[in-house]
C-alpha cells in the first residue's frame, strides 16, 4: 500500500493541498526539461517513461481510490501523466514548457470536448483518463504551434 500511496501522489506532493495538481505538472515539466534540455527527447525513452506512468498510475490510482474515495484530491500521478504526454515529440525549451503547461492546465480544469466524459469510467481508469486526453488535445496543439513555427 506505501508504494501505491508514494506513486499515486507523485512521492507525495498531492499531500499539499490546493494546488497539488498545478505543482506535480509542473515538477513534471522541470524534470522532462533537466533531463532533456535543448532538443527533442529520445522519441523510445520518453514514450516508454510516459506510458509506465500511466499504466501504473491507473493501478495505483484504483488502489488509493478503495481508501480514500472517488476521484481524491491527493492523487497526482494523473497531473504528471497528462503532462508527460503533452511533452511527447516537443522540443525541449522553456516556451514550449510553458506553453504547454498552461494549455494543459486549462483542458484539466475546463474540462471541454469530452474530458469530463472520462471521470465516470471505473476506479484508476476514470481517475487517469480525463488527464491524459487533456494530455492529448494539448500536445496536438503546442505540435501545431511547433510545426507551423507560431513562436
Amino acid at each position: 500500500m506505501l508504494f501505491h500511496k508514494l506513486f499515486s501522489t507523485s512521492f507525495g506532493i498531492g499531500y499539499i493541498g490546493k494546488g497539488a495538481g498545478t505543482i506535480a505538472a509542473i515538477a513534471c515539466c522541470m524534470c522532462w526539461y533537466a533531463a532533456w534540455v535543448g532538443g527533442y527527447p529520445p522519441l523510445l525513452l520518453s514514450i516508454i517513461i510516459t506510458a509506465a506512468i500511466t499504466v501504473i498510475g491507473i493501478w495505483s490510482s484504483g488502489v488509493v481510490e478503495k481508501l480514500w474515495g472517488k476521484d481524491p484530491s491527493r492523487v497526482v500521478i494523473d497531473e504528471v501523466s497528462g503532462m508527460a504526454i503533452s511533452l511527447l515529440f516537443v522540443p525541449v525549451s522553456v516556451k514550449y514548457l510553458v506553453f504547454a503547461l498552461i494549455l494543459f492546465r486549462f483542458f484539466d480544469i475546463a474540462k471541454p470536448m469530452f474530458i469530463r466524459k472520462m471521470e465516470s469510467l471505473p476506479g484508476g481508469w476514470g481517475i487517469m483518463a480525463d488527464d491524459v486526453l487533456a494530455g492529448i488535445y494539448t500536445n496536438i496543439l503546442v505540435n501545431t504551434v511547433v510545426w507551423f513555427k507560431l513562436f
